[in-house]
């Protein structure tokens, strides 16, 4: 991990709230260059600008994080930090090595925010309702879960509920799976990675999905999920497994600020 970049924090300190109004919501970001990065980020950014009371965590999957997405993150305002965690060898996927990283600092260094905030982990180039923010993920007391749509061959993949309880899951891939929900579903309390320190991804890890590994290690069964997104009669997604492809074979770019070779941060 190289030096960590943050931005525009102390100002969050002055006026963090207790009450769960203003629970804190951390997301964390694993990402890694592309020719889509840029525009899949300033998508994410924009949305997230209009959250409250939100603690930004950025991993780049490299051994440099990049000046364009620093520039990036300083235009937000948002409260960031942003630090570079290459990818381990043995770690079956990318994102796997840049989320553990993320949350080893978070419990170093807001381990005092207990149960007054989630984390979220949020790709970059998903799709995401700033509903999901303030309607779901900030009202999570434990383990929250909801509706994404576009995932693998589903439309909608959602948990299924009865009588306000979780038994199961609607998708088409493995529907008897424990836990048959993507990483845009669901939210965690922080006091349980405070309580469950070990919890996290790590090579051990049996399962080839980042969501069971995690979730097992947190000693979850279903009776533990609140689910989200049920109150109405339309049931909106406010979360979309997206994925930005670009056609682009010229790459010069005439002097504009895009990320086509790597452009690093020297200290």
């Amino acid at each position: 991990m190289n030096t960590i970049l943050v931005l525009n924090f102390m100002e969050y300190l002055k006026t963090k709230s207790d009450d769960q109004v203003n629970r804190t919501i951390i997301v964390i970001t694993p990402t890694y260059l592309r020719l889509a990065r840029l525009a899949d980020m300033t998508r994410l950014s924009q949305t997230l600008m209009h959250i409250k009371h939100l603690i930004w965590i950025v991993i780049e999957d490299s051994v440099h994080v990049s000046i364009q997405v620093k520039q990036l993150l300083d235009r937000t305002g948002l409260h960031c930090f942003y630090f570079a965690a290459k990818r381990r060898i043995g770690f079956p996927r990318r994102g796997w090595t840049g989320r553990e990283a993320a949350l080893q600092f978070v419990r170093k260094h807001f381990a005092w925010l207990g149960k007054n905030a989630v984390v979220y982990f949020a790709d970059d180039d998903n799709s995401y309702d700033i509903r999901l923010f303030n309607e779901y993920i900030r009202n999570v007391d434990k383990v929250g879960v909801w509706a994404v749509g576009l995932v693998a061959d589903n439309v909608v993949e959602a948990p299924k509920v009865m009588n306000k309880k979780v038994v199961g899951w609607q998708t088409r891939y493995a529907p008897k799976r424990l836990w048959g929900l993507d990483m845009a579903g669901f939210a965690i309390n922080l006091q349980l990675f405070i309580d469950n320190p070990d919890a996290g991804w790590k090579k051990t890890c049996t399962d080839p999905s980042p969501e069971p590994c995690l979730l097992k290690q947190l000693k979850l069964s279903w009776s533990d999920l609140t689910p989200f997104g049920l109150e109405n009669h339309s049931r909106d997604v406010l979360v979309w497994h997206t994925k930005t492809k670009s056609s682009a074979k010229n790459v010069d770019s005439y002097g504009y600020n895009v990320e086509v070779h790597v452009h690093i941060l020297s200290y």
